[in-house]
């Protein structure tokens, strides 16, 4: 069985309900220095607006809502996402609380961020905003939402990564898997993530959280299809309809071109006929009005 592309995600996600990591990447984004991990409110977003409706990580800490999302593919639309998270947790939160009464109802400061370790290259670090969205951009937007998102691939972020232990060893996590897929001629992605757990175990790399997970880790790898591998589907998809596309587009310019090109060709010889004929015809004339002929028409 295929294993689960999409294990980067969902270990990400599991590594995030853990309070004290969470707590460790809070810290290391905000430059705080909070200690204890029961400060950390977990929140769980509810499935029923959609099934879609899953984050890999928010929680609250301090009245700060921090909504945190990985990416192995590029997605120009996390703000939007995050905006569809923030409600979601926010409507539970306002729930117990009287949204119409004349008392203001404070709620949690919203932070949003996004981790991407895919294999596309992108910058060290840069800023997605819901008004990029908009169908009528405005000047000054009333609903704004800006994520900024973190490249933790090898080399980048050096700072953030060793101020978070965490980060780190989980983007050692996924190269181990990367390196055993590169090394496997039958791409076995469950092999490579069992050798990837066998190695970070030895190593010291998230040992307790591998060694009393192992088993949820493992079974992530057996699902027969991953948002990695259907996006990696629809964009070479879309990529050969563009290819084609482009391709009817060339041979209809082509076939435009010689079009036009006949009937310049067309046009210039009916041109050369035309003024054949007018000399042939001036030709005549001049002939017949040597000979006196006055009755030549014209």
């Amino acid at each position: 069985m295929e294993g689960n592309r999409e294990y980067k995600s969902d270990v990400f996600s599991m590594l995030m309900r853990e309070p004290g990591y969470a707590l460790e990447v809070y810290n290391a984004l905000n430059q705080s220095d909070y200690r204890d991990p029961g400060l950390v409110e977990v929140c769980n977003l509810e499935r029923g607006i959609s099934l879609s409706v899953r984050n890999d990580a928010a929680f609250i800490l301090d009245m700060n809502l921090s909504v945190y999302e990985h990416e192995s593919t590029v997605c120009p639309n996390m703000p939007l996402r995050e905006l569809i998270y923030a409600t979601n947790i926010l409507e539970k939160w306002v729930r117990a609380r009287n949204i119409y009464g004349r008392k203001l109802v404070r709620i949690p400061t919203p932070r949003f961020a996004v981790f991407y370790n895919g294999t596309e290259e992108q910058p060290e670090r840069y800023q997605l905003r819901l008004s990029d969205a908009y169908a009528n951009p405005v000047e000054k937007p009333e609903l704004e939402l800006t994520c900024t998102v973190y490249n933790i691939n090898p080399g980048k972020n050096r700072e953030l990564l060793t101020e978070c232990p965490v980060l780190g060893q989980y983007m050692l996590f996924v190269g181990y898997v990367r390196e055993n897929l590169g090394k496997d001629p039958e791409k076995d992605l469950e092999k490579a993530i069992d050798g990837a757990i066998e190695r970070c175990i030895r190593e010291d790399v998230l040992r307790e959280f591998l060694i009393q997970h192992r088993e949820e880790v493992t079974k992530v790898t057996q699902l027969d299809y991953t948002i990695d591998r259907r996006i990696e589907l629809e964009r070479e998809e879309a990529r050969e309809e563009e290819r084609a596309n482009t391709e009817r587009e060339r041979q209809r310019a082509e076939e435009e071109r010689q079009a036009k090109e006949q009937e310049r060709q067309a046009k210039e010889l009916a041109e050369k006929e035309v003024q054949k004929l007018r000399a042939e015809l001036e030709q005549y004339k001049r002939q017949f009005s040597k000979t006196g002929n006055q009755n030549f028409p014209g």
